[in-house]
């Protein structure tokens, strides 16, 4: 499996994704300009956090109208997986690919520790190697995490099961708790917890190895069944 890496002016944990997955995981994997890029040849997109374009505006909104976004839409439209972490995830909602928006921390501060998420659906692309239920630890890092969506996406989210991630203890507000969420076609997810930085016991947790491992055997999986 390849993986594309993008990265905007204001990335900053392009690198922490790219290690993870090509470093860790030893598979193939691309920092990708977001200027002047084809992605045709990547099996798996995936949005890191920072502060793209400076935040100006709303988080994400400049980087979700940007050329490289339209390639990214295709890509999600053809079933390959994409996923958006921090202002990856922020990114998504601006640009359409997943419902809701990321809000001011309920506390207004920025929120940087290991928090423990449970996982709502082991049913997806991303968590197949969790056990639904289990409880999980990943750090977060930021000032707009808090998500929102209205009653009516509230209950469409619970009814296609479109909810992955759930905090245990909600830092920043978000409505039902929620970490992270997927489109109904099931291959894109953006959450604001960071599974690149728990990939080693060195950093505290290597709960997120799992994800990404989910990632690549289901691509292992696709690409067996279509030899």
């Amino acid at each position: 499996m390849k993986f594309a890496v993008i990265v905007f002016p204001g990335s900053n944990c392009d690198r922490d994704m790219y290690h993870a997955v090509k470093d860790v995981l030893k598979t193939e994997a691309d920092l990708v300009w977001y200027e002047g890029s084809n992605l045709e040849n990547y099996d798996g997109i995936l949005l890191p956090g920072g502060f793209s374009y400076g935040d100006y505006l709303r988080c994400g909104a400049v980087a979700s109208t940007s050329d490289i976004m339209k390639q990214i839409k295709v890509h999600a439209a053809k079933g390959k997986p994409v996923l958006g972490v921090c202002n990856g995830f922020q990114i998504l909602t601006e640009a359409g690919l997943l419902p809701g928006a990321l809000l001011r921390n309920e506390k207004l501060s920025f929120m940087c520790h290991q928090e423990p998420l449970v996982v709502e659906n082991n049913e997806t692309i991303f968590t197949a190697a969790y056990d639904k239920g289990e409880v999980v630890h990943f750090p977060i890092a930021h000032g707009e995490g808090n998500y929102f969506c209205d009653e009516e996406t509230l209950k469409e989210l619970k009814a296609n099961n479109q909810i992955v991630f759930t905090y245990q203890n909600n830092p920043n507000g978000s409505v039902e708790d929620i970490a992270g969420i997927m489109n109904k076609q099931g291959n894109v997810l953006g959450m604001m917890p960071h599974p690149e930085r728990a990939v080693e016991q060195l950093l505290g947790s290597d709960d997120g190895l799992r994800l990404f491992q989910s990632m690549i055997q289901n691509w292992r999986d696709m690409y067996a069944a279509n030899a």
